[in-house]
């Protein structure tokens, strides 16, 4: 393959490894973000997290917080294998969508405000949406178990 044709066309394989490569990405970020939760990764834990959604005046805080650490350790796990993708990429966006559109209202859009804006949340919901569209690709425990791509 040439270098103009490398640049301008996409083989089925490049593409299902940028598949593969998007997805553990995502899943890993996600997965990390729900240990942090636990309190394992970074300086926050669950019921500090639970604090400030109570902060935020969301209703049942504590139940929130435990539902986004499982969507993101569960979620993040199965995206990143590639497994019920569709489904966790689903829930994935449903907790970004409340993060940016909720935990982050007032903050305007640039993560970097005072207080922090919807971006990172905001993007990462819309990647989910992406890989709801893609789907899991051949190098994916959906193709091996079921033939989805």
């Amino acid at each position: 393959m040439s270098l103009p044709q490398f640049f301008l066309h996409s083989s089925g394989t490049m593409i299902d490894v940028a598949i593969l490569i998007f997805r553990i990405a995502l899943g890993l970020c996600f997965v990390v973000h729900g240990l942090g939760k636990l309190g394992i990764v970074g300086p926050g834990n669950l019921a500090g997290f639970g604090s400030w959604l109570k902060a935020l005046g969301l209703p049942f805080p504590e139940l929130q917080a435990r539902a986004a650490m499982v969507t993101e350790l569960l979620g993040g796990t199965l995206i990143a294998a590639g497994l019920g993708t569709r489904i966790a990429a689903f829930f994935c966006f449903l907790a970004m969508s409340v993060a940016a559109f909720l935990g982050h209202k007032g903050g305007g859009y640039l993560v970097t405000n005072n207080p922090p804006g919807n971006e990172y949340a905001l993007n990462l919901a819309i990647l989910m949406i992406v890989l709801i569209l893609l789907g899991p690709g051949y190098y994916s425990l959906d193709f091996l178990l079921f033939g989805d791509r």
